[in-house]
């Protein structure tokens, strides 16, 4: 018995020592396991304020961008219809996706780059962490 022990010892010291000499493969951009990349709200902001033409995209029920406010210059496909409004969505520009935390404009996001889309973004944190930055929310 005490053979099978050693011998098993020896083998995974084997594999052990082996493994470690195997190079590590780089980390992946946050946009390469899911095909969108997650932006902070200071990120969003800096973004808008330099001008870039991308589209700000809210996932939240036309309710919520009115009676809550919405981002200057968003544009409102509540989320239940994106997939069939996805043709109002130009390809050629970067889509930015926000709605109340995060989850929902994950999941537009998710939609979007299996629709093709491939300049995706999502705001972590959503409207609330907008508001919580203390960034502008434009009401009627």
């Amino acid at each position: 018995m005490p053979n099978v022990f050693r011998f098993v010892l020896l083998a995974l010291t084997a594999l052990l020592v082996s493994a470690c000499g195997v190079p590590t493969r780089p980390a992946r951009p946050a946009a390469a396991p899911s095909g969108y990349a997650n932006i902070s709200v200071a990120e969003l902001k800096a973004r808008l304020d330099a001008g870039e033409p991308l589209i700000l995209l809210d996932v939240r029920s036309p309710e919520e961008y009115t009676q809550d406010g919405h981002v200057a210059g968003s544009m409102l496909i509540p989320l239940p219809e994106l997939t069939q409004r996805v043709g109002e969505l130009d390809r050629e520009r970067p889509v930015v996706c926000i709605c109340r935390s995060g989850n929902r404009s994950r999941t537009a996001c998710a939609q979007l780059a299996r629709a093709g889309f491939t300049q995706l973004a999502n705001v972590e944190g959503g409207m609330r962490a907008w508001a919580a930055a203390g960034y502008a929310i434009e009401r009627p």
